[in-house]
C-alpha cells in the first residue's frame, strides 16, 4: 500500500471537508500564485491512488496544445511525489496502472452536445481557468457528469461577477468554495511576492484585481480596449517573424522580454519573461530560461540605455540592437498595434496579459473625459512590443513604405 504525504495548505480544508460532506461542486477563486492549480493537481492525484479506476477530465474552454494544459502539472506531481511507478505518462493521458483509472484533457469548446456524452462515466472535472468557461460550456458539462458521486472542480482568477463559472457558486447549495491569495500560500516562491508587493506599491488596483482577485475593471480609458484575447496558439511555417523585445526594469519595475510574431493581420505574443530584481549579469540566464532562442535573434530594447545594451552585446546577446525614440514614438507605437486585427497573448505570457488588460489613458477627476495623456504604469510588455515590432512601426510612420501585416 502506498502512503502519500501531501503538505496541504490551511486555506483548502474546506475543500476536503465541505460543508454539506460531498459537495457535487468545488472552487477556488482569487489571486495569482494563491496555490489553486497546485492543491487541485494534488487532489486529482490522490484520487487516483484512493480509487485506482477513477476517470477524471481536465478542462479548459479552448484547448489546441496539450502544451497548455494541466497536463505537465500533474506529471510533475506525480514524479514529485515519487509516484512515477504508479502511472504511465501517454502522449495525450495519464493512465493509473493500478487499474482502468485515467486522466485525459479536453477543450469545451470541441464538444457539442453528441460528443460531449463521452464523458458520462468520468468521476470528476477539474475546470482550469474557469473565469473564461461560457455558460454554453457548462450547461453542457453539468448534465453529462451523471454518474453517482460525480464532482466539478473549479479553479480561476476572478474576472467579472456575471461569468458562468460565478453563477455556479451562486446558484448551488451543494457547493463549496473558498477565495484565497498569494498571502494565503505558505509556499508561495519569492519573487512572486515581490512582484505582488511592487505592485500593491505602483498601482493599487492592478495589486487588488491580479493579486487578490478582485474583479477587474474594464473601460474605454484602456488603452488596448477591446484589441486583445486570451488563446492557445502555436507558430507554423509561413509566420513573420520571431521579433524579440526587452524592457529593461530597474527596481520596482520588472524585467520583461517578449517573444512575437505577425500572421494574417494578428500580433502573437508567444512567450515572456517577466521579473522583478533581476541583476544585469543574471539577465541573459533569465532570459534565456524561459526563451531558449533568445539570443540567437536580432532583439531590441530601448536606446535610452545604451551602457546596458553594451554589456548584454558583451554578455550573450551580440544582436541586441537600441530602438531610437522620436517625436510621438509611444503613441505611433500604440496606433500601430492597435492597427491589427488584434493582439492574441498566450496564456503563460501573465505579465503581458495583466498589462495588457490595465494600461490605460489618464481620465479628468471631475468630468470623467478620457485624456490623450497614458498613466506611466502597466506600460512594460506593451513597450516590449513596441521595440521588438520597432522596424515595422518605423516604416509604416515614414511612409517610405507601406507594411501588409
Amino acid at each position: 500500500m502506498t502512503k502519500l504525504q501531501i503538505q496541504t495548505p490551511r486555506w483548502a480544508l474546506p475543500l476536503l471537508e465541505g460543508n454539506s460532506g460531498h459537495p457535487r461542486y468545488r472552487g477556488a477563486k482569487g489571486g495569482r500564485a494563491s496555490g489553486k492549480s497546485h492543491f487541485f493537481a494534488e487532489a486529482v492525484i490522490e484520487r487516483q491512488l484512493m480509487n485506482p479506476n477513477s476517470r477524471v477530465v481536465c478542462i479548459r474552454e479552448v484547448q489546441r496544445s496539450l502544451k497548455f494544459s494541466a497536463k505537465q502539472l500533474l506529471e510533475d506531481k506525480i514524479t514529485a511525489l515519487g509516484l512515477d511507478h504508479l502511472f504511465e505518462i501517454q502522449t495525450t493521458e495519464i493512465k493509473n496502472l493500478r487499474g482502468e483509472g485515467v486522466i485525459i484533457f479536453q477543450g469545451m469548446q470541441d464538444h457539442t452536445a453528441d460528443s460531449i456524452k463521452s464523458l458520462e462515466g468520468f468521476d470528476l472535472a477539474w475546470c482550469e481557468e474557469a473565469q473564461s468557461l461560457s455558460k454554453r460550456s457548462i450547461e453542457l458539462l453539468d448534465p453529462t457528469m451523471r454518474k453517482e458521486g460525480a464532482e466539478l472542480w473549479f479553479s480561476w482568477n476572478p474576472r467579472q461577477p456575471s461569468d458562468a463559472v460565478e453563477e455556479v457558486f451562486n446558484t448551488n447549495e451543494n457547493s463549496q468554495l473558498v477565495h484565497v491569495n498569494y498571502d494565503d500560500n505558505p509556499f508561495v516562491p519569492d519573487a512572486m511576492v515581490e512582484l505582488a508587493e511592487v505592485a500593491k506599491e505602483r498601482d493599487f488596483e492592478r495589486y487588488s484585481h491580479i493579486w487578490l482577485g478582485g474583479y477587474e475593471v474594464v473601460n474605454d480609458a484602456q488603452v488596448f480596449h477591446d484589441k486583445w484575447r486570451i488563446e492557445d496558439f502555436e507558430p507554423v511555417q509561413g509566420w513573420q517573424g520571431p521579433y524579440l523585445g526587452v524592457d529593461f526594469g530597474f527596481r520596482p519595475d520588472p524585467l520583461v522580454a517578449v517573444k512575437c510574431w505577425v500572421n494574417d493581420e494578428n500580433l502573437y505574443i508567444e512567450k515572456e519573461a517577466y521579473g522583478v530584481g533581476i541583476e544585469i549579469d543574471n539577465t541573459h540566464n533569465f532570459i534565456t530560461k524561459i526563451i531558449p532562442e533568445f539570443d540567437k535573434y536580432t532583439c531590441r530594447a530601448d536606446s535610452a540605455e545604451p551602457k546596458t545594451i553594451s554589456y548584454l552585446q558583451r554578455h550573450g546577446f551580440p544582436r541586441m540592437e537600441g530602438v531610437k525614440k522620436w517625436p510621438n514614438s509611444i503613441q505611433e507605437g500604440i496606433r500601430f498595434i492597435r492597427g491589427f486585427k488584434s493582439v492574441i497573448i498566450a496564456p503563460s505570457c501573465k505579465g503581458a496579459i495583466d498589462d495588457f488588460r490595465l494600461y490605460s489613458h489618464k481620465v479628468d477627476k471631475l468630468s470623467g473625459d478620457i485624456m490623450p495623456d497614458i498613466i506611466d504604469a502597466n506600460n512594460h510588455a506593451p513597450d516590449a512590443v513596441r521595440y521588438a515590432i520597432a522596424p515595422l512601426i518605423k516604416a509604416q510612420a515614414s511612409g517610405k513604405m507601406v507594411i501588409r501585416i
